[in-house]
């Protein structure tokens, strides 16, 4: 089976693919420095939503052009639809048959240099050198005869910025179950009651709860131009992937990389109105999604959600370390379920241990937004569709202090001197 013909075979592109287009591109690119068609080299092509994998052979003399290559292509191929482009490379040992062989009128092995004059000792073909402490992977995985395409990854400084979103803040945990998304809607309740035009966007694909903690659970958003319009809950703008399942029984089974497409789907084709601060719900852990995000949607800065355990706490500090390395600020820390108070006795306990949060501050010099208390009323009130910021409850003024110290690290708005009005 011709590549081609395995392109079109399992070609399932996102609707924004042009596949025609792709193909055009692949069939007409000429290699770099030659007259070869790279539509004669590839052996296998993929399509996945808006990523592209091909396979294909390349020779010794041409290692210095891969990384042109596969710039020009993913140029060319953007255009197209393709956001990522990963080219898989298999080195043959000897350059290509050439189809004149200059009329020397000797006859040769291949690979063999045509010279009147007695041939110089060959070289046998060896890994190219590389610097052992950049890679990532152990040396015995690594395939001299598939170098990788090095390209840098794309920095928060160089993603645009949303032109209806000012503010994006990441409300992350790097651990489930310590109460990242009933922080995530008091956290926004409380922005918006300090006057702040505020929306939420899920992006724990796997299990999304917000729809259920602000009591529109079932409701699904309109479309309008082939744009989701969020829905309103208690005057935000809120969408998640739950609102698209249409139940509470249907199962997200998708791997990474359509995960993600639908996270950006969520993120860029959606109506959002002009909000001055995004808040995103994130999933446990530090994998495809927290990348995409990264990489991909300019973030002002995270808040860690933790209990005071050491397990949590463990999690916790991989999720800071993660965002220090993609360069995005963390602005706090909050101690979830720090304390518990019995509703029969009063009797105080710290069930979950003690100066968790502290510690995380003091580690990494970031801010103690706040502790809040294991408390059941907090969970009574999300459960109902009320969080605790709109029913009042005891907890209520610890989120609204927690949002007083989020705004104050907000940047200014700047003044779009362009407008008359």
């Amino acid at each position: 089976m011709s590549w081609l013909s395995s392109l079109k075979s399992v070609f399932s592109p996102s609707k924004e693919v042009n596949e025609e287009a792709v193909q055009n591109v692949l069939q007409n690119y000429i290699l770099p420095n030659s007259s070869n068609a790279l539509k004669d080299r590839i052996t296998q092509v993929n399509v996945q939503g808006e990523i592209l994998q091909i396979t294909l052979n390349t020779y010794p003399e041409e290692k210095e052009q891969l990384q042109q290559i596969h710039d020009e292509l993913a140029e060319a191929l953007q255009k197209c639809g393709i956001q990522e482009l990963n080219m898989h490379v298999i080195q043959q040992k000897t350059g290509p048959k050439s189809k004149n062989s200059g009329g020397c009128g000797h006859n040769h092995a291949e690979g063999e240099s045509c010279s009147s004059q007695p041939a110089a000792p060959q070289k046998p073909d060896l890994p190219p050198v590389v610097d052992a402490s950049a890679q990532a992977e152990k040396a015995e995985d690594a395939d001299p005869n598939n170098p990788p395409i090095q390209k840098a990854a794309p920095q928060q400084r160089d993603v645009p910025k949303h032109p209806r979103i000012q503010n994006v803040i990441l409300v992350s945990s790097g651990k489930g179950g310590v109460g990242k998304s009933t922080t995530t809607v008091n956290l926004a309740l409380a922005l918006k009651k300090m006057g702040l035009r505020v929306g939420v966007l899920d992006a724990d694909i796997y299990g999304p709860s917000i729809p259920t903690m602000l009591g529109n659970a079932g409701k699904t958003p309109m479309i309008e131009a082939e744009q989701f319009v969020p829905l309103d809950a208690y005057g935000m703008a809120v969408l998640s992937i739950g609102h698209l399942t249409g139940d509470h029984n249907t199962p997200v089974a998708w791997r990474g990389p359509k995960a993600t497409g639908a996270l950006m789907q969520l993120f860029n084709q959606t109506l959002w109105p002009d909000l001055d601060v995004l808040m995103i719900d994130m999933p446990p852990g530090t994998g495809d999604i927290q990348l995409t995000l990264a990489q991909r949607i300019p973030v002002t800065g995270a808040v860690i959600v933790t209990t005071p355990q050491n397990v949590a706490l463990l999690d916790a500090t991989k999720g800071i370390e993660l965002f220090n390395r993609v360069q995005i600020p963390v602005m706090g820390v909050i101690e979830n379920m720090s304390t518990h108070i019995c509703s029969n006795c009063g009797f105080e306990e710290q069930i979950f241990g003690t100066g968790g949060g502290d510690k995380l501050s003091e580690q990494y010099q970031i801010p103690l937004l706040g502790r809040l208390p294991l408390d059941a009323k907090i969970r009574e009130n999300a459960d109902a569709g009320k969080p605790s910021v709109i029913a009042g409850d005891e907890a209520a003024d610890s989120y609204m202090a927690i949002a007083e110290k989020i705004a104050v690290q907000l940047p200014k708005a700047e003044k779009d001197h362009s407008r008359i009005f």
